[in-house]
């Protein structure tokens, strides 16, 4: 057994971090963190200073002074003290300074190793502090600032839900590999498809690509959870080109370059940028060919330019990777969108895509892109992605 991490700023929320600590332990071994930047706290089984001697420039570049590079430099220190160390679940509380401190380390755990954020912020957007991960995030409502009547019952049920996850482990799954797919609702056809057959010889861990889902799946390549990685679904290189809602970052595709993962992709929704409202949509868009695919999406078809800007960028990555890599194209249509009678349906835009990845992408001995005349959704093209599939990890689905 490991122990719990119980961690916050003792010099200002010590009463509070013993409250939960106390708790937590009463089921489970805890051990406390203390990461105040400011006048050491007291009372935790780990003193500010050791944790903010793990940065790499010692713990002088903590203690400054100044508070905010201090938080910066602390949360550095507090996620490299934590690597290595036998964790079963992480609880931090406080404010945003407390959250910016704690939830970098978070971030850097495994998924699915319970992580909870107990925080004044944790009601607005918490996109920055969770990313692609899994810390439950529980707002505080009163500030984190003593205990109360309402402080201690919402403390209180984060000590237990921590105590409850650290203390029924989840039952191994089936001793299967884990492939990652990236799926669109206008790819949803295929991936489903293909997901059904790997099911017989594979987990099939499917991420919706709306930034988050991309970032989350190559964070699971990177923790090395999967197996190989079927990106079907690449869509989210259009809003980082064009600026979009749900870019993945510029980052997109290093795990896999990094890791060598086996890697079979597509052009997956290559064909729209994601925008919310019809109204939200930038004005130098407002002459584009845009679709409403709900009251809360608008879509734009991507121009002949921005896709070869995104098939540069696709390129460029693949170009990257030391593993085995198969990319294909889908003349016949990138989405449900690029067929034949069908809003988005632009044949010399999807040639200039198609065109610009297969010239720039450099010829390798594992590294091969596809032409497949089909669209992303028929079932033709679900086969030729198992293909390759089977090239790329040996053997073919059943």
């Amino acid at each position: 057994m490991g122990t719990a991490y119980v961690v916050g700023t003792f010099d200002t929320k010590g009463a509070e971090l013993a409250y939960v600590a106390e708790l937590v332990a009463r089921g489970h071994p805890v051990t406390t963190v203390d990461l105040s930047t400011g006048e050491p706290g007291e009372g935790a089984d780990v003193p500010a200073a050791e944790v903010a001697a793990h940065h790499p420039d010692g713990a002088g570049a903590v203690f400054t002074g100044d508070r905010g590079a201090a938080v910066t430099a602390m949360a550095e220190a507090f996620a490299r003290f934590l690597a290595g160390r036998e964790v079963d679940g992480v609880l931090g509380l406080g404010g945003s300074g407390g959250t910016a401190l704690v939830t970098p380390a978070m971030r850097e755990l495994p998924v699915g190793l319970p992580k909870v954020m107990v925080s004044t912020v944790a009601s607005g957007d918490v996109s920055g502090y969770v990313d692609a991960t899994d810390i439950a995030m529980f707002p505080s409502v009163t500030d984190v600032a003593g205990l109360n009547r309402i402080s201690r019952r919402v403390l209180a049920n984060a000590a237990h839900a921590l105590l409850g996850a650290v203390s029924h482990p989840v039952p191994p799954a089936e001793d299967k590999p884990a492939v990652a797919l990236s799926m669109f609702g206008v790819t949803t056809p295929c991936v489903t498809a293909a997901a059904e057959r790997l099911a017989a010889e594979f987990d099939p861990l499917v991420f919706h690509a709306t930034g988050t889902g991309g970032r989350a799946m190559e964070k699971l390549v990177d923790d090395g959870l999967v197996r190989a990685v079927l990106d079907i679904t690449t869509t989210e290189v259009c809003d980082l080109v064009a600026g979009g809602v749900m870019s993945a970052g510029e980052q997109r595709l290093d795990a896999i370059a990094r890791t060598g993962v086996p890697y079979v992709g597509s052009c997956g929704a290559l064909d729209m940028v994601n925008f919310g409202a019809r109204d939200t949509v930038p004005a130098r868009y407002a002459e584009r060919h845009l679709y409403v695919h709900n009251p809360q999406v608008t879509l734009m078809r991507t121009s002949a330019d921005e896709c070869r800007r995104i098939g540069e960028f696709i390129a460029d990555k693949l170009n990257a990777c030391t593993g085995p890599v198969r990319f294909l194209l889908p003349t016949g249509g990138v989405s449900a969108l690029d067929a034949p009678g069908q809003p988005f349906h632009d044949p010399d835009a999807d040639a200039v895509l198609f065109d610009t990845i297969e010239s720039r992408v450099r010829p390798a001995p594992d590294r091969e892109v596809i032409r497949v005349a089909h669209n992303v959704n028929d079932p033709e093209f679900t086969e030729a992605l198992l293909a390759r599939f089977g090239e790329v990890v040996g053997g073919r689905p059943a």
